[in-house]
């Protein structure tokens, strides 16, 4: 069997053996179950990076001469992206061991977190946009499941079902478009769909596959979905929300964009991607900037970096996404995780204004949080940095507008991470949780401990491996006028941080109105209900109204009632059951017949 098959057969097994045969009566063996099954996927996505390992590819479904394949596709893009699933998707089920002990449906949770390793590892290896998409929609469902594992809760169950409608919307756009980019490449597989120069449509195409990437990848105007996805356990969200299904957007557009070629990409759908990137990126730095809970700040910025990402992907630069893509997993898995132990030691409390002195009584997490703060603050010399180089470099090169949006987002993620650092785990505590707070459990430790490593590392680590380093276009310190910007936005951002927030004991910056605006998110979740009550609610009510006072009252109402009342005159009068009734419709009868003989 081919190896690179069990990537996607054992997680699948895990799936159905929790789901099937374990429950939650062996909720204990399903978790460990579901853990060794993500360690054995990891191990065959190591040893796939330095062999040379092909694809293989089976048909599924045949309609005349249209096929349908399952096929596995392994190259650098594959094989290094499914390093980073699996690699991340081991430390999440082994902090989930201590993070969900307790927890109710532990084996619900674990049968869900394989099938959605089985539904990424779908997504990340499919040589094919039909494959791809079923896969895609398979992860849908996987999120669905996660974000409402604590459906009980009424919070839970509509942040799910808002994820689910959310990515229904951007799915329906990318499914248009691979019938496009199907009909105008003759081709689904991604292999075969190279293009010599553009064609008629292929901008329209270009742009409704992105919708796809909208949707998953949480971009404006559909990004509303990822805060609220935060209902589910913190574990989740290190997973599915900062790491791997938030990114499969980006990762699917630089395998789109690779299989049809840069240089036929039309100009308008590149700079349409770019722009929605760039906005969505400093969009959501403004609203992390005043958001009080711990996991939304932190959802917050997840949007802002993928902002970046898909910016480079419409700069048509995707090594220089995916390289950020890359890092950024490590470093904002360590961060969600960061958060997990510190909302398991405060008593589930997220609130960061009823934290503070965390640092002294959590050093573990509180040194690998600042590790991944100064990562994802793009500190020189971390991971974050050289990443987010290469996108400035290619916003620089290409769009000046843009790149001083990069900068601004850059000078605002710095700002509000200090802030979360300053009020969270420095000062004094604010609230008795907070102040008997202590460090989580070795089980939950040792993750962090391996992330924070990673996020350090991750640049060289993926340099020294050829599957990773065509991600890796620059790696090094170059005092150029990119490199300045880029610093002087970290002290910026620094300096106001200290400056509002060092030592505080509330928010200063709360009854500003401009704050007002960005804590309540631009008010882009009122306009939608208002868009619903417009679009749906005032549609359903007319349609009912026409339905019952017209359909049902006046054409099928109005029939029913006239049968009911000639029933009811004939029944009445005709068939009262009096024999002096029937002896006179007998006596009428006979007058028409002797009529009819004798004068027709």
């Amino acid at each position: 069997m081919n190896s690179a098959l069990l990537l996607l057969i054992i997680p699948l097994l895990s799936a159905i053996l929790i789901h099937f045969l374990l429950q939650q009566k062996m909720a204990s063996i399903a978790a460990i179950l579901g853990t060794i099954g993500t360690l054995v996927t990891l191990g065959i996505s190591l040893s796939l990076l330095s062999s040379d390992a092909v694809g293989c590819s089976f048909n599924w479904a045949q309609i005349g001469d249209f096929n349908v394949n399952i096929g596995i596709q392994l190259d650098q893009l594959s094989k290094g992206m499914m390093v980073v699933v699996t690699g991340i998707g081991l430390l999440v089920h082994v902090f989930s061991l201590g993070y969900m002990k307790d927890d109710e449906s532990k084996a619900r949770y674990f049968g869900n977190l394989s099938l959605f390793m089985f539904s990424m590892t779908g997504i990340v290896l499919a040589d094919n946009f039909v494959m791809m998409f079923i896969f895609w929609e398979l992860v849908g469902l996987s999120s669905y499941l996660l974000i409402g594992h604590w459906y009980q809760k009424d919070s839970a169950a509509d942040a799910a079902k808002k994820a689910f409608l959310s990515n229904r919307v951007g799915d329906f756009g990318f499914l248009i478009g691979i019938l496009m980019i199907w009909g105008i490449t003759g081709s689904i597989v991604f292999d075969q769909m190279a293009l010599s120069a553009a064609t008629p449509f292929l901008g329209a195409a270009v742009l409704l596959v992105f919708c796809g990437a909208i949707g998953k990848s949480a971009q404006l105007p559909l990004h509303v979905w990822l805060p609220d996805a935060m209902e589910g356990p913190t574990p989740v969200s290190a997973l599915i929300h900062a790491a791997t299904m938030v990114a499969a957007g980006v990762y699917m557009m630089a395998r789109f964009f690779f299989s049809i070629g840069f240089d036929v990409i039309p100009d308008c759908s590149a700079v349409t991607i770019a722009w929605i990137g760039g906005i969505t990126s400093l969009a959501a730095a403004l609203m992390a900037t005043q958001q009080d809970d711990i996991k939304k700040i932190l959802a917050y910025s997840t949007l802002s970096q993928l902002g970046y990402m898909v910016m480079a992907v419409g700069l048509v630069d995707p090594n220089a996404g995916m390289f950020h893509l890359y890092t950024h997993a490590w470093f904002k898995a360590l961060l969600f995780l960061g958060s997990g132990a510190v909302i398991y030691a405060c008593h589930h409390e997220q609130n960061i204004w009823k934290m503070g002195g965390l640092f002294k009584k959590m050093p573990i997490t509180g040194i690998t949080f600042v590790i991944g703060t100064l990562c994802l603050t793009a500190v020189p010399f971390t991971s974050g940095f050289f990443s987010k180089e290469g996108i400035l470099h290619a916003a620089h090169e290409s769009n000046p507008a843009l790149f001083y949006i990069a900068v601004a987002v850059a000078a605002l993620t710095t700002f509000y991470m200090f802030r979360l650092l300053f009020i969270a785990f420095f000062g004094k505590a604010k609230d008795e949780h907070a102040a008997h707070a202590k460090e989580v459990p070795l089980v939950m430790a040792v993750p962090l401990l391996i992330l924070g490593l990673m996020s350090l590392a991750s640049p060289w680590i993926g340099k020294a491996i050829p599957a990773l380093n065509d991600f890796h276009p620059h790696i090094g310190l170059e005092m150029n006028s990119v490199t300045i910007a880029s610093i002087a936005a970290f002290v910026v951002g620094l300096a106001a941080a200290v400056v509002f927030y060092k030592g505080k004991e509330s928010d200063p910056l709360a009854n500003n109105k401009v704050m007002q605006l960005f804590r309540n998110k631009f008010y882009v979740d009122e306009a939608y209900a208002i868009l619903i009550k417009i679009f749906q609610d005032l549609v359903a009510a007319i349609v009912h109204f026409i339905d019952e006072f017209f359909i049902n009252g006046l054409l099928v109402g109005g029939l029913t009632r006239i049968a009911q009342g000639t029933g009811n005159l004939f029944r009445n009068h005709c068939q009262s059951g009096r024999l002096q009734g029937y002896a006179t419709l007998l006596g009428l009868g006979a007058i028409v017949i002797i009529y009819i003989v004798t004068f027709l």
